[in-house]
């Protein structure tokens, strides 16, 4: 057949130009210890890991309380606890490694994609610190990391399928080597973990004590647990486009419409919480969840028709904030068994956003020789970066309609 081949070359050539682009430095490396800094959103994260993936020291600082309060995450906020955190969380890590700046081998930090803010605080950070004590920088990417992670975790083999889901990204790739990745779906509005945390906010679910402490998904997640998702009856988004995209806007103005309905008919004002606050989230959640199983589904079916996946063993890769979410992990279960991939999730800590997962992307780049750079190389963060080669639009022309999958999770 003519189109795989054809599609197949185009593909070569766009990921050689990207290789030739990009890769930089040499393998000859003596120490292979690498410390790892994540600022990208919230969290201020650091770790020193080993060439084998063991994490010998890490240190994490959350800012989730004081977000919680203020409704959603300030940019100007979020830099300020970055700053006011980075110098403590970095030493706590190298302390608890025993590992001195001098042995490093590099320091791997995000530099895209996130908040501008919280991205130029990690980065002058980290620049600062491999040249005082000249060391290499290599900046990571901050999809390419989650997408990884599972491989320090476990042994798994390139290409695989990875669908990254968080706060602010919903993306399905095909991964085909460390720097290496085929972009087959994005986001067109907003991430699910965004959308979830909007609909948390307003459902006013933080005035409920035992949601209190957690975030709007968190929330969602432990009240669906109790509600009837069949009550209430959502679209699933973008049903009649033949792609791998996502879009969560239009699910959650359909939510809202609901909630101010559901307010007349109790008779109460906004910001009251609702009796029927459990259906509502158990709803919500379940149309995410089989948003996001659908998408995948066609991916897979897309790879399949293209080779992109071995026949023996295929995996697809669940990873990202949103990826803790168990609802949403056995909604993408039933998919792969469906379909006959094996499906592998990080554990929750390393779902979110962490050090670790920056210095295992450090560890795999300082492997390949890709992407290393002198300590006086000036870089600069970048708040949005496609991850790999977008082949969207082959995506869509090949209209793929793949057959339904009933979507039944057990209680």
């Amino acid at each position: 057949m003519a189109f795989p081949t054809m599609f197949q070359t185009k593909v070569r050539i766009l990921q050689r130009l990207l290789r030739c682009k990009h890769t930089a430095g040499s393998k000859a490396f003596r120490s292979r210890l690498v410390l790892g800094i994540e600022t990208s959103c919230d969290e201020t994260g650091a770790a020193v890991m080993d060439e084998t993936g063991a994490i010998l020291g890490e240190s994490l600082h959350s800012q989730k309380e004081v977000h919680l309060r203020t409704g959603g995450i300030i940019p100007t906020v979020a830099q300020a606890l970055h700053r006011g955190n980075i110098e403590r969380v970095v030493q706590e890590a190298l302390d608890r490694s025993g590992v001195a700046p001098a042995q490093l081998g590099a320091v791997a930090a995000t530099v895209k994609p996130g908040l501008a803010l919280s991205l130029a605080v990690g980065l002058s950070f980290s620049l600062g610190f491999v040249r005082r004590h000249n060391k290499p920088f290599i900046p990571i990417h901050h999809m390419e990391a989650h997408a990884l992670t599972v491989r320090m975790l476990q042994p798994l083999h390139f290409p695989f399928l990875v669908l990254l889901v968080s706060g602010g990204h919903a993306l399905l790739a095909v991964a085909q080597g460390v720097d290496d990745f085929l972009l087959l779906g994005r986001t067109l509005d907003e991430a699910p973990g965004d959308t979830l945390d909007k609909v948390a906010r307003r459902l006013s679910l933080r005035k409920l004590p035992r949601c209190a402490a957690l975030s709007g998904g968190q929330a969602i997640e432990l009240l669906a647990q109790d509600g009837d998702r069949k009550r209430f009856s959502f679209r699933t988004p973008m049903g009649q486009t033949p792609d791998c995209c996502f879009s969560f806007a239009g699910l959650r103005n359909q939510v809202t419409l609901l909630i101010q309905k559901q307010e007349v008919e109790e008779g109460v004002e906004e910001g009251t919480v609702l009796s029927c606050v459990n259906d509502i989230a158990a709803a919500t959640q379940h149309t995410v969840a089989s948003h996001l199983a659908k998408r995948t589904h066609r991916a897979i079916l897309f790879c399949r028709a293209n080779r992109l996946l071995p026949s023996q063993n295929p995996t697809l890769v669940l990873s990202g904030g949103v990826a803790s979410n168990q609802y949403i992990r056995k909604a993408l279960a039933v998919v792969a068994e469906a379909t006959g991939l094996r499906l592998l999730c990080p554990p929750a800590r390393f779902c979110t956003d962490n050090g670790a997962m920056v210095a295992w992307n450090g560890v795999e780049r300082l492997r390949e020789g890709t992407g290393i750079l002198a300590p006086e190389v000036e870089v600069t963060y970048e708040p949005r970066a496609p991850l790999g080669v977008d082949i969207t639009a082959e995506v869509r022309a090949a209209a793929i309609r793949p057959p339904p999958i009933r979507i039944k999770i057990p209680e």
